[in-house]
């Protein structure tokens, strides 16, 4: 009964660590990163399709994107998507291949994006000690009806309080990692 509230809250802190990962790699740092477009979708053979399934995405330079569609008739249907994306970046097609320069922050939309982040990393924190104290109701209705001992209780309170702090701690490095990144000129 105990390893199984610890490990159902260990597996749903997981799920908060990797959301909270993925969200920071949706964030945009003045440096090219091909997950910038993972919201992206594009319309082909009357399917909505990730960009990356119609066509190559790359980084080659730090501050440029390139998108080569599979299919050249898919340009200006790639070229749309990304106008009218919430990126806030303007493409170039030049035929052949679209270029997606990626502009260097400023000082000011820098210490936006470190807010945004800092907000982002609350919500994760949050959430894990929701997870933390969804389980220490659970245990507590165990030791109610007799499944556990109050002694068993607290030890499994104590443990799921350690896997708790555990995960606290790497959303913390994460925010650590990104807030470096955003600030890195």
């Amino acid at each position: 009964m105990i390893k199984k509230i610890k490990s159902d809250a260990e597996a749903r802190m997981e799920k908060t660590l990797e959301a909270i990962r993925h969200e920071m790699t949706t964030i945009r740092t003045g440096r090219a990163s091909i997950s910038l477009l993972d919201g992206i979708r594009v319309e082909y053979y009357g399917s909505m399709l990730p960009l990356n399934q119609v066509a190559n995405v790359a980084t080659p330079e730090p501050t440029l994107i390139t998108i080569q569609p599979w299919d050249k008739q898919l340009l200006p249907v790639i070229e749309r998507a990304l106008m009218t994306s919430d990126l806030g970046l303007t493409p170039s097609n030049d035929g052949h291949i679209i270029r997606l320069p990626i502009p260097q922050l400023t000082e000011e939309r820098r210490k936006e994006l470190v807010r945004v982040v800092r907000k982002l990393t609350e919500e994760a924190r949050v959430g894990i000690r929701n997870i933390r104290r969804d389980a220490n109701e659970h245990l507590k209705k165990a030791e109610k009806k007799g499944e556990i001992s109050e002694d068993d209780r607290h030890r499994a309170q104590d443990e799921v309080q350690e896997i708790t702090d555990e995960f606290i701690e790497q959303i913390d490095e994460v925010l650590e990692r990104k807030e470096t990144e955003i600030m890195e000129v």
